[in-house]
């Protein structure tokens, strides 16, 4: 029936909402480590010539191209060597690490777009290569972080697979996705009131960070 039952579940529903509040500690942190990274990293492959640049360059690209099936027994290992297996910091870590690839990728073609002359303008008036970076570069390339905020935020927070790899019992490890398909505890029956509640709860932060971020 159509009444609010499904969505009081959700919200009095303690280890769903510990896993949404987990997806924010979770998001957030990589969504500025991957994008400032890339950021920085684009910057030095796009306006700079040294000797091993498309290596490097071609490395950022190919981490792309490696399915999630492929690196889930060497991440699982390696979070558990390094003790942080079962914790948000295994999520952070790896997206972090997994989304930079394709962040550096987007970034590197965008400042690629910056005419040179600017550059070289603002050297020659004496600014250090770090000032150039913060006064010039990084005011142009705004619209392109906004699209990367939303599109990493969008990645990592519908993330399902990874959060069952790397914290499949801990719910402060959980991010939403996983903690909205644990919510129901039955065997035998689906309350698709409170699924249905759960998943527009779950949904509404990229569609609103979207909003927030639209007039950049």
């Amino acid at each position: 029936p159509y009444t609010l039952d499904g969505l009081l579940t959700v919200l009095t529903n303690k280890d769903f909402m510990t896993s949404v509040m987990n997806s924010f500690l979770v998001v957030i942190p990589v969504t500025i480590i991957s994008i400032s990274l890339a950021t920085m990293a684009g910057y030095a492959l796009s306006k700079f010539r040294f000797k091993g640049m498309i290596i490097i360059f071609a490395i950022f690209i190919g981490g792309n191209f490696v399915p999630p099936q492929v690196l889930m027994i060497p991440v699982l290992r390696l979070t558990q060597d390094i003790g942080i297996w079962n914790t948000r910091y295994a999520l952070i870590l790896f997206h972090a690490a997994f989304q930079t690839g394709f962040c550096v990728f987007f970034m590197r073609n965008f400042i690629a777009q910056i005419p040179t002359e600017l550059l070289e303008a603002a050297r020659v008036e004496g600014a250090s290569e770090f000032q150039i970076f913060r006064i010039i570069v990084l005011p142009l390339v705004r619209p392109a972080m906004a699209a990367l905020s939303v599109l990493i935020f969008s990645f990592v927070w519908n993330d399902f697979f990874w959060s069952l790899i790397l914290s499949p019992m801990s719910p402060d490890g959980m991010l939403a996705p996983a903690g909205l398909a644990n919510i129901i505890k039955g065997r035998f029956y689906n309350a698709y009131n409170v699924l249905a509640a759960g998943s527009i709860i779950v949904s509404l932060p990229p569609v609103l960070l979207f909003f927030l971020l639209q007039k950049q």
